[in-house]
């Protein structure tokens, strides 16, 4: 059985809707509302449709659009779609985008001849004009077979493919901890107290209809820690337990929790520089000099191998072979689910 990775179109509506409603909540970028993720899907069509690679303000600076692009993982036998992952250009361009993130005040109190040290969360939007990299769901009955992080890395080559539309930091949400009715401690204990509604309320609206809300209600003072509940202190900056993985995967591509986190759920928010990220950083672009089983023609390895550009994008778990300075031999099975030949461009990074 193989797999792949491939742009998704406005026919996969029904394929994001069913796996939507196995979320379980706190997936911002993926609601179980069929308006919405239609939209997301326009929008992505019109991304993939955009053949401008680079922008410039006046003065002939980059700019980055605002852009959003969706993948798919395909069966490549049955055509079924078993998961998907989303990649923004750019945040924060059309309404704020928020993050908490965790400082520290000291202060020291000669008479008392003690020093006091209190956490607090500040509101921010120091992550604005990052790409972000999330919207990513695996079917629970795909979860094995490193399907996983077939659709987490694919986001790095394809950003690697099309650097010039993304930004020079990216940045990851992680879902915090959700509890067993589906409520968050830390909404509970912090904004849920100047909002008036409930965690999933909120969540769904702002996947409807953007952050402009937060903007609106959320007190803009530092919020003391040692103040709030302990079932919302004890959540902050802790992935959902789902997310653990995702963490250490994220970790391994040179992504850091600097202290930021998401103001609904208290999810740590996991920043790198772009072009640092290790898939980025470590991948290459090669000409197909031979499709046959690469065993015996040098240093062959199993790879994450992509090819084609914006709503062509395919890629596949395979087997290459350096062949020369900038050829690869490739296996035929990979080939064929990428639809390539000698000649051909893959761009592959170690697996």
């Amino acid at each position: 059985m193989t797999f792949r990775i491939r742009a998704a179109r406005p026919a996969d509506l029904q394929h994001l809707y069913d796996m939507a409603k196995l979320t379980g909540g706190g997936f911002t970028n993926l609601p179980p509302d069929r308006k919405a993720l239609g939209a997301k899907l326009e929008r992505a069509a019109a991304a993939f449709g955009n053949t401008v690679e680079s922008h410039t303000d006046e003065t002939g600076v980059r700019v980055v659009p605002d852009e959003l692009f969706v993948l798919v993982l395909e069966n490549a036998a049955t055509g079924e779609v078993r998961g998907t992952a989303q990649v923004f250009t750019c945040v924060g361009q059309h309404s704020p985008f928020y993050s908490y993130r965790i400082a520290t005040l000291t202060q020291h109190s000669k008479e008392l001849g003690r020093t006091f040290r209190a956490e607090m969360l500040n509101l921010v939007t120091d992550l604005e004009g990052s790409s972000e990299v999330g919207g990513l769901f695996l079917h629970p009955g795909e979860r094995a077979g490193g399907l996983g992080m077939l659709l987490a890395r694919s986001r790095y080559l394809f950003i690697a493919m099309h650097r010039q539309r993304f930004a020079d930091r990216i940045l990851a949400e992680l879902r915090g901890i959700i509890d067993e009715r589906g409520g968050s401690p830390f909404w509970d204990g912090v904004a849920g107290r100047f909002f008036g509604m409930s965690f999933q309320e909120a969540d769904y609206f702002n996947a409807i209809n953007g952050h402009q809300f937060i903007a609106d209600l959320m007190p803009k003072h530092p919020v003391y820690v040692a103040m709030l509940p302990e079932t919302a202190r004890q959540v902050i900056g802790l992935p959902h337990p789902t997310g653990r993985a995702a963490m250490r995967m994220l970790e391994g591509e040179g992504f850091h929790a600097e202290g930021y986190v998401d103001i609904f759920d208290g999810g740590p928010t996991m920043t790198a520089r772009t072009d640092r990220v290790t898939s980025i950083a470590a991948s290459k672009a090669a000409t197909i000099t031979h499709v046959r089983a690469p065993e015996g023609d040098g240093a062959h390895a199993r790879a994450l191998i992509a090819t084609g550009r914006l709503a062509n994008f395919r890629c596949v778990y395979g087997e290459v072979a350096a062949d020369g300075a900038d050829g690869v031999v490739l296996d035929p099975l990979a080939a064929r689910a990428l639809d390539v030949g000698t000649g051909d461009t893959v761009w592959y990074v170690a697996r």
